[in-house]
């Protein structure tokens, strides 16, 4: 790979840039950081730019490393220089790039997806492209659908699963009554957001009950893997049976003890007790 010095005065940072939250201050102490390891150490990885009608560069990759080269100072700074590249194939080399950091804003990700799907069409090719799959694709882009006030209110360390409840919160609310369940589920771990989400079905005085439920601990299975060696505890917690199957686990021990097929209240009662249970088993 060749690499050609360029004066700091000719990089420009890209406005296609994914990662629009470098610019809010909030990596400020990671780049301090990373300018003190280029200062031990040097510039380990060039930045990516490529070359404007100006005269100047566009940096496509790097502007971590690139604000840190500021704050060291270091100039000319290493760089890669990429010609002919379209915006579409800019945003596609910069979210390649970044797509599965820890620290890449979910919403600045929801964005570089969309541009990338206007781009390719369908979320298979965006999913190529992207090396983020089908799913996951889908989930980030309906972070975008949410109220501006609940998009600002994302962050990083949200992670998979706060996006997965999320995602499902724009897939089941929408305007004013998205803000409104937010506020209800907020307090709740992201597993329970989703299943209060999942059985709400839009209603949301059928979430007021839910939440009801959630506060009681009923879908509060925090704790419970690692608390028991039950393999009916595993298999619930770690998704592999169904609410039909566990219901028929319960019929099938009532038949075996001679009560009888038990009524719906019976085993909603019985799951309520099951739930609560293993809300309470210390981990």
């Amino acid at each position: 790979m060749h690499t050609t010095p360029v004066p700091m005065a000719q990089l420009v940072v890209s406005t296609l840039n994914v990662r629009k939250t470098l610019d809010t201050g909030q990596d400020d102490s990671n780049i301090e950081e990373l300018a003190t390891s280029i200062r031990e150490k040097g510039l380990l990885s060039p930045l990516t730019v490529r070359p404007l009608a100006d005269g100047r560069f566009e940096i496509l990759v790097g502007q971590r490393r690139y604000l840190a080269c500021k704050l060291v100072p270091l100039d000319p700074v290493p760089c890669l220089i990429k010609e002919g590249l379209s915006d579409a194939d800019a945003i596609s080399l910069s979210l390649i790039e970044n797509v599965h950091r820890a620290d890449m804003h979910p919403i600045d990700k929801a964005k570089a997806l969309q541009a990338l799907l206007a781009k390719f069409g369908s979320y298979e090719s965006v999913a190529k492209e992207s090396a983020c799959s089908v799913p996951t694709i889908r989930r980030y882009l309906k972070l975008l659908e949410l109220p501006t006030v609940l998009q600002d209110r994302i962050g990083t360390a949200d992670g998979p699963s706060g996006i997965s409840a999320l995602s499902r919160l724009a897939s089941t609310f929408s305007g004013e009554e998205a803000v409104l369940a937010y506020n209800e589920i907020s307090g709740f771990t992201q597993r329970v957001q989703e299943e209060i989400l999942k059985r709400c079905d839009g209603s949301l005085q059928r979430l007021d009950d839910l939440v009801e439920e959630a506060q009681e601990g009923v879908f509060d299975i925090r704790r419970c893997g690692a608390a028991s060696e039950c393999q009916l505890i595993n298999d619930i917690v770690q998704g592999r049976m169904s609410e039909s199957e566990f219901s028929d686990r319960i019929k099938s021990a009532a038949l075996r003890t001679g009560t009888g097929a038990p009524t719906s209240a019976i085993l909603r009662n019985a799951a309520t007790s099951f739930w609560r249970a293993l809300a309470r088993v210390d981990g």
